[in-house]
């Protein structure tokens, strides 16, 4: 849909020209060459797989089911054996974040070690003495991220979570503040040099967004007045006092992580989920002090064969924190929003830029340019809804009336349909009038794909078309099975979709738009209706209109095809050239009287 996301954008800086399946199990062929570094990192890369299926199968095996799946996700970052409900419930949880290997595993993982090991160091006070402990502990804590990203399968979370826990690490060995923005802005630097295309992309902002805001928070915690407490000084409050400390902790880390993240995650997933507080605040103290502590203890004693114990316990865990998830998940919240205004994302990141970076009191400033940003969104007309939108393949059509969505196919493709609903806010589905088989029309076969009508035929399937015409409301769709679906528009023109070329004559003097998935050399209609093919969406991807009394406001996917991610659809394989691109989206005349030349 216009607006959303492209999948070419990321596949293209990640190097994957097309995709596909194998009919058979692939063959791996030996690396061609004399390039010896080459073949030493292909190696490298290969061992590293066979070592992260191994962890994979052998946790699985030790804790079965979604628990299973769950654990090898935290560790070889394979997510594909968690189930769908299970998924379907962290998400709405708002836990997602605790399967990506992202900052939050690399950090419990960094500071257990760590912890654990300057721990260690003092039973043994003449070493503590003696030598630099807190950082041998740090240089431990990087062994162990970097041992943790090996085996991670180099995931794009993963990989910035990395770099930014290195870069903490590696300032504690040069006596230098490990949390600072000045780490978090390096960080950010490295990655966008490794991969700069990452900027545009959710996990990128989502992830330095919270962060930065943490990262403030904290400063602005450490510059606080301190006062005069006689509470901490009574022995007996200390475990409460400890217990209140550590849910206030997870309570403010999750209030704020998720407020800065909020706006990031409207606008790129149309969705938030309200309950992600209390999710973390009962799931945090799991993960941390059951999940990643024992979790760490399995993989070190792995290599010995008794890391099962550990894997149970930390089954356990991750048997609490999916009964969080669905709990929290049945109590819904899980709130959809449209598409926001275009200025939204900028002000509300100058914003919060300003709150999150500024010291002095000059900070509130950013404060009130993001709450009056979200307001004026909230409360102004928003974004034009369209009326009428077309799938980029010109196989699924819809028609919007409120939070409703006629479609002319009865199971429309989920992936599209699904992001057509968020974006649009259109729960309900409504499917088309499917009407009876009439004997008077030809029968055409889906793969006779030349066959051409003659002129009885053609004039029965305008009768049809009209009578269907009469047996549909306004704003939804009747279709003949296999054949033509047509819909009347709200302003009067007559929508008409074809699956054989065939039909094109009868539609061009039925319709006033026609659309049709097959890539056909024509690109007009002699009656003068408006024809939009496969050969026109590849270029234009997909369309969206939103009619008028005047004319119609129409949108395209891909204003500018010859950027490199999108230029193959302009690629005509029979002539080997590019064509040259279409500048706008095909005009969509009025519902003007259309002929009857039989064409």
């Amino acid at each position: 849909m216009t607006g959303l996301n492209d999948f070419a954008f990321s596949s293209y800086f990640n190097g994957i020209g097309a995709n596909g399946f194998a009919y058979g199990t692939p063959e791996l062929l030996s690396p061609s060459g004399d390039n010896a570094a080459g073949s030493l990192l292909d190696a490298a890369d290969i061992w590293l797989a066979g070592l992260r299926n191994s962890i994979g199968d052998r946790i699985r095996q030790t804790l079965p089911g979604d628990t299973g799946a769950f654990a090898a996700a935290l560790v070889t970052d394979e997510r594909r054996a968690i189930s769908k409900d299970t998924t379907e419930a962290l998400r709405i949880a708002g836990l997602t974040h605790i399967i990506a290997i992202s900052g939050l595993n690399m950090a419990l993982s960094a500071g257990i070690f760590y912890v654990g090991l300057r721990y260690l160091f003092s039973l043994f006070p003449g070493v503590v003495q003696a030598w630099p402990t807190k950082k041998f502990a740090a240089f431990g804590a990087l062994l162990t991220v970097t041992a943790y990203y090996l085996i991670s399968g180099f995931g794009v979370s993963a990989e910035r979570a990395f770099i930014m826990m290195a870069i903490m690490l590696v300032a504690v060995l040069f006596d230098r503040p490990s949390i600072s923005l000045r780490n978090v802005a390096l960080s950010a630097i490295v990655i966008l040099v490794l991969s700069p295309s990452q900027v545009l992309g959710p996990s990128f902002q989502m992830s330095y967004a919270a962060t930065l805001a943490l990262v403030s928070g904290y400063s602005l915690w450490k510059r606080r007045r301190h006062r005069e407490n006689i509470l901490p000084r009574i022995r007996l409050l200390s475990p409460l006092l400890f217990i209140t400390r550590f849910f206030g902790g997870v309570m403010s880390t999750s209030f704020i992580g998720g407020a800065s993240t909020a706006i990031f995650s409207i606008e790129h997933f149309h969705r938030l989920a309200t309950y992600g507080l209390a999710a973390n605040l009962a799931a945090m103290p799991v993960v941390s002090f059951i999940v990643m502590p024992f979790g760490m203890m399995a993989m070190l004693l792995m290599p010995f064969g008794i890391d099962g114990p550990f894997w149970k316990v930390t089954g356990e865990g991750l048997e609490l924190v999916i009964a969080i998830a669905k709990t929290v998940a049945g109590w819904g919240g899980d709130i959809t929003f449209g598409r926001q205004p275009g200025w939204l994302m900028p002000t509300f990141i100058a914003g919060f830029l300003i709150m999150s970076m500024l010291r002095t009191r000059l900070r509130h400033l950013g404060l009130l340019l993001l709450l009056s940003s979200v307001g004026v969104a909230a409360f102004g007309s928003g974004v034009p809804k369209p009326d009428l939108m077309i799938s980029e393949d010109g196989i699924l059509v819809a028609l919007r009336q409120d939070d409703i969505l006629a479609t002319n196919r009865e199971r429309p493709q989920a992936f599209i349909f699904e992001q057509w609903q968020k974006a649009l806010v259109a729960a309900e589905h409504q499917p088309p009038t499917m009407l009876p088989t009439d004997s008077r029309l030809p029968q055409i076969s889906k793969t006779d794909r030349h066959k051409r009508l003659n002129n009885e035929e053609q004039k029965a399937v305008r009768i049809a078309m009209e009578e269907a015409l009469d047996r549909t409301m306004q704003g939804s769709f009747a279709c003949q099975k296999g054949a033509w679906c047509l819909a009347m528009l709200e302003n009067g023109a007559i929508l008409v979709t074809i699956e054989n070329a065939a039909y094109l004559p009868a539609a061009c003097d039925t319709g006033n738009i026609i659309v049709t998935p097959i890539r056909l050399r024509l690109d007009h209609c002699r009656s003068g209706a408006t024809l939009i093919t496969g050969a026109t969406l590849r270029k234009t991807g997909s369309i969206e209109m939103v009619l008028t009394s005047d004319k119609p406001i129409i949108s395209a996917a891909f204003n500018n095809p010859q950027r490199p991610w999108t230029r193959h659809r302009t690629y005509d394989w029979r002539t080997g050239k590019f064509d040259a691109p279409i500048a706008k989206a095909p005009p969509v005349l009025d519902n003007s009287p259309v002929s009857d030349s039989d064409e």
